[in-house]
């Protein structure tokens, strides 16, 4: 199991844990031993579902227990996890919060099933090399998001979830053709003047998808009343020339620095986010109360930093979420084909869902 470190240290490498151990045998017999717990290795069961997917099974959940019981199981993992005590956490809805995630995953430490998850391909019109980010959720602590490309859209998708965004779903959308000014940087300061800044070009982006909508309507409108139109023409071709313009434009305004403050009243777990930026974006963030309840999408701001770290401003939550690249060598972890990751990328939504 990779960890995240501990929060809200973003820029610490990733921490290791053994979770399961298989010896091979002779006469193409094996044994499993579970390494979960604090008791030592014990014996486990492991089974192959189905391809790409396997299960393992602790048959001694003894092993997993405290002599302190309940209790000390807890003052253990929150030391592990948070690398603090329950005595250093004043914020009752952080509390709340940490006891929730630790019910949660307690509940399944004796059954795990592993699915294959793929690194994103890239290519060289992408604004940073695609791939796993550390990131900073408030109260939640660090989670591990999956930054990859889609034409004129970057998805981060959550690997690791919480008690309101689960594992799976899209946790920003950020989108490329509409990059944002950002004003002085002591105007920057005032969060009036970016939420002006953002409303403002939700708006436009309600405005173009509208249209968008409409010629489609007109354009299906007009070849049923006449030949289909020919494959080369038509708004796919103009779009794509839209798209790759857009692009190369992003990477001019991408090389060249600014200065960069979070405006006054917006949250940050970690103060020590870069002070220059290279260009932002508008975006979505995916907000939902506990147990993914009424999730919405809602406004904010993509800042990239530099090749390894970016921000998302939640406008409306008023707080800011800090990422850095993971840079761990995962091996044989590239997907075979683009089609192949926007298979994996719908089936462990799905999962969520």
């Amino acid at each position: 199991m990779y960890l995240p470190p501990h929060d809200p240290h973003v820029d610490d490498p990733m921490r290791f844990k053994p979770l399961f151990r298989i010896h091979l045998m002779e006469r193409k017999c094996a044994t499993v031993e579970c390494m979960y717990g604090h008791k030592g290795p014990h014996n486990g069961h492991i089974q192959i579902v189905k391809k790409d997917e396997f299960s393992t099974k602790c048959n001694q959940t003894d092993h997993h227990r405290m002599s302190g019981g309940r209790q000390e199981e807890f003052r253990t993992w929150l030391r592990e996890e948070w690398g603090r005590t329950l005595e250093d956490i004043f914020h009752e809805h952080m509390q709340e919060l940490i006891l929730m995630k630790f019910i949660y995953t307690s509940q399944y430490d004796n059954c795990l099933t592993y699915r294959r998850i793929y690194l994103p391909p890239s290519s060289p019109q992408d604004l940073i090399q695609p791939g796993l980010f550390k990131g900073t959720y408030g109260s939640h602590g660090l989670e591990i998001v999956m930054l990859s490309f889609h034409g004129n859209k970057a998805k981060g998708t959550k690997i690791t979830g919480d008690p309101n965004i689960p594992a799976g779903q899209q946790t920003v959308e950020i989108d490329l053709a509409h990059p944002l000014q950002l004003p002085d940087i002591e105007n920057l300061r005032d969060f009036s003047e970016l939420s002006r800044i953002v409303l403002e070009v939700q708006e436009q982006v309600r405005r173009e998808e509208q249209e968008r909508e409409q010629q489609q309507q007109e354009e299906h409108s007009q070849q049923a009343a006449s030949q289909p139109a020919s494959p080369l023409g038509g708004e796919g071709a103009e779009g794509e020339e839209t798209a790759a313009g857009a692009e190369g434009t992003t990477q001019d305004k991408a090389s060249a620095s600014q200065p960069f403050v979070l405006p006054m009243g917006v949250i940050s777990r970690n103060e020590d986010y870069p002070r220059t930026c290279r260009i932002c974006f508008y975006g979505t963030g995916l907000i939902a109360g506990h147990g993914f309840t009424s999730p919405e999408r809602t406004p904010g701001v993509f800042v990239l930093f530099d090749d390894d770290r970016f921000g998302f401003i939640w406008l409306e939550l008023k707080s800011f979420s800090l990422y850095s690249r993971i840079k761990v060598s995962f091996q044989n972890a590239q997907a075979p084909s683009r089609e192949a990751f926007d298979e994996m990328l719908k089936n462990i939504q799905s999962l969520a869902t």
